[in-house]
């Protein structure tokens, strides 16, 4: 059976029912993953009828295709989020991560800390924000740090640091402290987030002048500071309306099989931040929406209300979401969205120029490339480098570009296992040999291209392995760098004829951004080796010790040299059993004795 008359055979059995479907390319990779309230209407469509140009390059690279039923269309909203998350598909929308915005949070504990993060976690603390860039962040968090007394110190200290002797702790770790005076610190704290700094502004005014009237003109001045802090932060912010709800407005448009997506973050009445993102579109817009929206709170804290366009059901959101979802039809609700949308629109057609060029310079330095060494439909770059330092902690990367790309998730990091002392050559055999095996073992896709950072001499052990031990016939070639560590050649095939590139070309803008890119990748898992390693503790060898002990124990005793002087006693103090505390007790003594 051909692989059409198979696709049509499954077309033919596709149920009636809400579920997602998974299309699959020719190497078994998930390739997109949609929902549908009608699976047999949804997944016919891609092979029915006409359809733009991105939707028809999906469609073309569709071999396969796999189905789950489910009883619901909100259960189908909530397993595409995982399928995507899983697989993370090509031609799916991506929100990255890296695309997160700090916050500002009040930890959830005893005696709770305030902190700036970027990771959104389930555990009990309260988040505000999002704030535009780290500097905005750590600028409020250092006013609320001198406004409000709460812990700073972790793990807790054994006594009182110098933040409680100049006014900024209540001394926990020492100090019996009020549970109402806390909550009642907390409360303000949440109401200045919440922008409402009407009275913490009055309190400061009313000391201020205090102050000045006791001839405590050093304390007046700094209280001074402190009221136009304040100050600055809230006029940073912009858009303001009377309503002070936290809401978050969502705006989109489409255009030539592209959808934006503008959202407004609305905070105490102002707005204190914006979102955008753009993205190509393969399914109805109305779901990529709602998919988009769902996504988008998975690492985004919930607001009390969000705005959305009439195009998507504000029934499954309320149930996806857990939170209020409205469709405003008049008002000013309606006016946010309508700017959201607007400002949706200024963004894609803005946007539309850049792609075009991107696009357009990062497929000429490809097909260049290809022409250059004679490889008509060149698409996929595996590009390796080894890094060491005189031959110890040695390691080597790969990364991978696709269509000109960098594709981040199939970089690898590799540990040399079999080479002792500085050999280049023979780590290079490792990594391909360990490479390629995987890659035919798990009959996965090879590349067009195998690229090596280095010379003849590592490009020759590269073709022994392809050719010798797995008889593939892949093109390869090695960038070779100038005194300055520049890309200089091009070296290709047997013998590493040099070919010829014009250094202004796009192509070889493109070899020096894949060279650049697999030196950073492999010195940065090199650093990381070695940082572990210079960091590493007598602990970490001890059977029986994992981090939490590690941890348990250096909050005990304060250091590691306080536990090589602990005795047998101290250390089961500290909570271990007897057993274990006379393993670490012999452990820490060898290492001194050493």
């Amino acid at each position: 059976m051909s692989q059409t008359d198979h696709i049509k055979h499954k077309l033919a059995l596709l149920p009636d029912e809400p579920g997602c479907y998974l299309h699959k390319n020719e190497y078994g990779e998930v390739i997109y993953v949609g929902k549908a309230k009608n699976l047999k209407n949804r997944v016919r469509s891609y092979f029915t009828g006409a359809h733009d140009i991105k939707t028809m390059r999906l469609v073309a690279e569709i071999r396969d295709f796999e189905y789950i039923v489910t009883a619901s269309e909100l259960e189908a909203l909530l397993l595409e989020m995982t399928l995507i998350k899983k697989h993370d598909p090509k031609y799916n929308i991506r929100l990255k991560d890296d695309k997160t915005y700090p916050y500002i949070k009040i930890t959830n504990e005893p005696y709770p800390r305030l902190l700036t993060t970027r990771k959104l976690k389930k555990d009990g603390g309260h988040y505000f924000g999002p704030y535009p860039n780290a500097y905005a962040a750590n600028e409020t968090k250092r006013l609320l740090d001198k406004l409000y007394p709460l812990r700073k110190c972790q793990p807790m200290p054994r006594k009182l640091c110098l933040y409680y002797h100049i006014g900024q702790c209540l001394g926990p770790c020492e100090l019996a402290v009020d549970t109402d005076d806390q909550k009642a610190i907390v409360q303000e704290i949440r109401g200045f987030l919440n922008g409402e700094t009407a009275e913490t502004l009055a309190k400061l005014e009313v000391d201020m002048v205090k102050a000045a009237e006791e001839m405590q003109f050093e304390r007046a001045a700094e209280l001074r500071d402190q009221i136009r802090a304040v100050e600055s932060i809230m006029n940073k912010q912009n858009m303001i309306t009377a309503d002070p709800t936290a809401r978050d407005v969502f705006g989109y448009t489409l255009d030539r099989g592209w959808m934006c997506v503008q959202v407004f973050y609305m905070r105490g009445g102002k707005m204190i931040e914006r979102d955008v993102s753009l993205f190509p579109l393969h399914g109805e817009p109305s779901e990529e929406l709602e998919s988009f929206i769902v996504q988008f709170y998975e690492q985004n804290v919930l607001p009390k209300e969000v705005l959305v366009p009439e195009i998507v059901r504000i029934d499954l959101l309320n149930d996806a979401l857990g939170t209020k979802v409205m469709q405003p039809k008049r008002g000013a609700k309606r006016q946010l969205l309508a700017l959201a949308t607007k400002n949706a629109e200024i963004a894609l057609n803005e946007k539309f120029e850049l792609l075009a060029r991107d696009e357009e310079r990062t497929l000429l330095a490809m097909r260049e490339l290809g022409e250059a060494i004679g490889i008509p439909n060149l698409s996929r770059v595996d590009i390796i480098d080894n890094a060491n330092i005189q031959g110890s902690d040695a390691v080597s990367a790969l990364v991978v570009f696709e269509d000109g790309k960098p594709l981040k998730k199939e970089y690898r990091k590799y540990k040399i296992r079999t080479v002792q002392g500085p050999d280049d050559y023979e780590t290079m055999r490792e990594v391909v040999r360990r490479r390629f095996r995987r890659l035919l073992t798990e009959e996965k896709r090879l590349p067009d291209l195998l690229l090596i950072d280095g010379g003849i001499g590592q490009l020759n052990a590269a073709l022994d392995v392809l050719h010798n031990e797995f008889g593939l016939d892949l093109p390869v070639g090695s960038l070779k760098k100038d005194d300055r560590h520049r890309t200089s050649q091009l070296l290709f095939g047997e013998g590493g004829g040099v070919i010829e590139l014009n250094s202004r070309s796009s192509a070889f803008y493109l070899l020096q951004r894949m060279q650049d890119e697999v030196h950073r990748f492999a010195i940065t898992f090199h650093r990381s080796l070695r940082t572990k390693k210079m960091t590493k503790s007598v602990l970490d060898d001890i059977p029986g010790v994992g981090q939490k002990r590690r941890q348990q124990l250096i909050r005990h005793f304060g250091s590691m040299k306080q536990i090589r002087l602990a005795s047998l006693e101290q250390l089961k103090e500290a909570g271990l059993p007897e057993k274990l505390a006379e393993t670490v007790l012999q452990h820490v003594h060898e290492e001194t004795d050493e």
